[in-house]
């Protein structure tokens, strides 16, 4: 007589893939990425977070056509896009958001004072660029169904 427990190969395939540090931490990342730039981007049309105009370099402003809040929504459009990229394309969206950042990067070096939100950021295009990278061997192939 045969166990009633026995376990089926796709089971046993999804266990082991959900059990795989390197697809954790593909699914950490791109939920952080996903969830981080849209609530970021919203944020941008409400400023309940922060004054983000402030955070804009003045030469950036001087520019970009409107007001420093006109260029936020505009910084917003682009945010919840990069958070959406990621949800739906990983691989892609990994490397935009790393992208975004690097300008983001490149803004608040140009602002005195705003050095350590810099270096900030920096560990977060790193960890954008981890994430593309893991979805370039997650994504889509190694998926539990």
């Amino acid at each position: 007589m045969t166990s009633a427990t026995h376990t089926t190969p796709s089971a046993t395939s999804r266990r082991a893939v959900l059990s795989d540090p390197g697809y954790q931490a593909f699914v950490i990342l791109r939920a952080g990425f996903t969830v981080a730039p849209i609530l970021f981007g919203l944020d941008k049309f409400a400023n309940l977070l922060v004054d983000w105009p402030a955070y804009l370099a003045p030469w950036i402003d001087d520019v970009v056509p409107g007001s420093a809040q006109a260029a936020m929504y505009a910084v917003g459009v682009v945010e919840i896009v990069a958070g959406l990229a990621v949800a739906l394309a990983p691989r892609f969206g990994g490397w935009l958001v790393a992208g975004w950042l690097a300008g983001i990067i490149v803004n608040l070096l140009t602002i005195p004072g705003h050095y350590d939100i810099a270096l900030r950021d920096f560990g977060l295009l790193l960890g954008a660029v981890a994430l593309a990278r893991l979805a370039q061997r997650y994504h889509g192939a190694r998926r539990p169904h």
